[in-house]
């Protein structure tokens, strides 16, 4: 049973970006008392401050989980009851080219946060993670799979995990864990070239571009809309079964790149020019078993891809497109794929 009637004081990492944002949204609607207060925690270098809602309730914070003085100054202003962390730079496959950068933001950054949950006891810490965790895995992926993740990223949010664990072993921290993957929607950086490959997708029709595919596309994953994971992962700490939990979250039903190119043109009205790139390294096949979400969640029916994407793609077109950045701190150029080398323009 939930309860959520009693005001409370949160922090959410991220919250200015994508996932973030929604469920920042997601947070202040459960909030029944009116007078709860929600600390948004955001770097803007993937985020948008507009991305936020207008609400007396909400205080943002321009600032880095790496910078350890600031996240301790926040939590002796603030006494949070709940965090929810949420910010990482999740670009999976770049990850191989960007380790330091890569750790740093997504391993110690999140260490930072854990040390000053545990000293301030905070009672319940929500972490996002990914299904990268679990590598090449058969699929679909349970929670029960033996994680072997294959790149940095996918490395950085295990030992997150297994942190977490540790900490509640020895401290007594409690937490749930989320496993989304491949999750698109409003308030996605479309601007971003390395990763999100709906945003990605979209943000090159509306400029009149072909659409870049790395190998054959048959390559599958499942598509997750934005409404069907923000609102558990706002709820994990009003569910007392999710307590110390792992859940996957996302979509059931997977679709090849190829697929997902004819879907998000047909959301444009266009025909897809498709631009098929070297293969990289990556996993095939990406989808997830839910059943465990399901059972203790009990969410709604899924939004199917085509409504998704429609719904994303009304939002795109609200917007405009977005100029691509370039990741300038690339570490390692070896086998680095030519789309991602630094050039004079835009991607």
């Amino acid at each position: 049973m939930e309860e959520t009637a009693q005001p409370f004081i949160c922090l959410v990492t991220g919250g200015a970006g994508f996932i973030g944002a929604h469920v920042v949204r997601e947070i202040l609607a459960l909030d029944e008392s009116g007078t709860s207060t929600v600390v948004v925690l955001d770097d803007l270098s993937g985020g948008f401050v507009e991305n936020l809602p207008e609400d007396s309730r909400l205080r943002f914070v321009e600032g880095s989980v790496t910078d350890v003085e600031l996240v301790d100054r926040l939590f002796d202003e603030h006494g949070f009851d709940f965090v929810y962390h949420i910010a990482a730079y999740a670009a999976e496959g770049l990850s191989h080219f960007i380790r330091r950068f890569n750790y740093t933001n997504n391993l110690i950054g999140s260490v930072n946060l854990i040390n000053a949950s545990v000293r301030h006891e905070v009672r319940r810490f929500v972490f996002t993670s990914s299904i990268a965790v679990y590598g090449s895995a058969q699929v679909p992926m349970a929670e029960s799979t033996v994680p072997s993740p294959e790149d940095p990223y996918g490395i950085s949010k295990l030992a997150v995990e297994l942190d977490l664990r540790s900490a509640h072993e020895m401290f007594g921290l409690d937490y749930t864990i989320f496993r989304p993957h491949n999750v698109y929607g409003e308030f996605q950086n479309i601007g971003d070239r390395y990763r999100n490959v709906v945003g990605i997708f979209m943000n090159r029709i509306m400029r009149n571009e072909s659409l870049p595919i790395f190998g054959t596309g048959e390559q599958t994953r499942a598509f997750s809309y934005i409404g069907d994971v923000a609102p558990g992962i706002a709820r994990a700490p009003f569910v007392p079964e999710s307590s110390n939990e792992v859940f996957n979250v996302g979509a059931d039903q997977p679709v090849s790149v190829n697929d997902l190119a004819t879907t998000v043109a047909e959301a444009f009205g266009v025909a897809p020019v498709l631009d098929y790139l070297s293969a990289r390294e990556e996993v095939v096949a990406a989808w997830a078993d839910h059943s465990r979400f399901r059972n203790v969640f009990q969410p709604g029916a899924e939004v199917s891809l085509a409504d998704g994407i429609r719904r994303m793609a009304e939002w795109a077109k609200a917007v405009g497109p977005r100029s691509s950045s370039e990741f300038s701190n690339i570490e390692v150029t070896k086998n680095l794929p030519e789309s991602w080398k630094l050039s004079s323009g835009d991607a």
